[in-house]
């Protein structure tokens, strides 16, 4: 999942680069969404480790 974020995130860098706002502003949108959820699940994922290791 941090895969696309990054993905996302190039492609928003190169079309800000290449001068199209709209498209770069969309990409980085998602780009947070998905990173947002990847962090999410992250920490539900290190909790659940922390509960079913003891």
């Amino acid at each position: 999942m941090l895969r696309y974020a990054l993905i996302f995130l190039v492609i928003a860098l190169v079309a800000a680069a290449l001068g199209f706002g709209g498209i770069a502003g969309s990409a980085a949108g998602i780009a947070k969404i998905i990173f947002y959820i990847f962090l999410v699940l992250l920490v539900i994922s290190a909790v659940m480790h922390l509960i079913k290791g003891k």
